[in-house]
């Protein structure tokens, strides 16, 4: 979708500056939002790609508003809801209603990921690469154009790329696609490829020649130059 959270290349947003030496978390709560973001993903009702896509639900003006973890927190709150976690009630008044009473969501009742097992979970990650023996499309050196597309849903093709020609640099091999995944319609896996732009061809003359981005594909997002 084109929302506020695909701001790459636009202008108006500020300098960014890097902080030397930064801490992981800056407080203390943001590390718990982590936490919780991790911990309730590991009862498998969602997956990754709906947790961003929740994110990029956020209204424009909030999503500028807050935080980075807030935003992760906002998320969480949502597919709370949706799968049943949670009352709207309880979110608002941050009181959770008692098992058995009237409009107590029907959580199960044990977590998904306990204290002992975390360092064993956070270990193993979600690796996203899957087997196939579906040939690849492309091949490196070969010149693509990234499609000129405008979800409504998910989708992890830059704006700034869409429409612009480049070269293939590399290929990663199968991955499930996000597009589908964020909406339970299936992994989908594509083949990934390392796409190489121009600095002029993504922003113009002004861009010094011979610099690049670098941006990883889908193949759907792709099609021959």
């Amino acid at each position: 979708m084109n929302g506020v959270h695909d701001m790459g290349g636009m202008h108006g947003m500020g300098p960014i500056g890097p902080e030397r030496d930064e801490p992981v978390f800056h407080h203390r709560w943001e590390a718990r939002a982590f936490a919780l973001v991790r911990a309730m993903g590991a009862f498998g009702r969602w997956n990754i790609d709906a947790s961003r896509y929740q994110r990029e639900l956020i209204s424009g003006a909030e999503y500028l508003r807050i935080s980075y973890y807030e935003r992760w927190l906002a998320g969480l709150s949502e597919l709370l809801l949706r799968h049943g976690f949670i009352s709207a009630e309880e979110l608002a008044t941050g009181k959770a209603r008692a098992p058995g009473t009237a409009l107590a969501p029907q959580v199960p009742a044990k977590p998904a990921l306990r204290a002992a097992d975390v360092q064993a979970f956070i270990a193993r990650g979600a690796p996203a690469a899957r087997a196939s023996s579906v040939p690849a499309r492309f091949e490196q050196g070969q010149r693509v154009r990234a499609r000129n597309l405008n979800p409504l849903g998910h989708t992890r093709l830059p704006r700034y790329v869409r429409g612009k020609s480049g070269v293939i640099d590399r290929a990663h091999g199968l991955f499930v696609f996000p597009d589908t995944n964020a909406h339970f319609q299936g992994e989908c896996p594509q083949h990934v490829y390392c796409v190489r732009f121009e600095a002029q061809e993504l922003w113009g003359e002004d861009f010094t020649s011979g610099d690049a981005v670098y941006v990883d594909l889908w193949e759907s997002y792709l099609d021959a130059a």
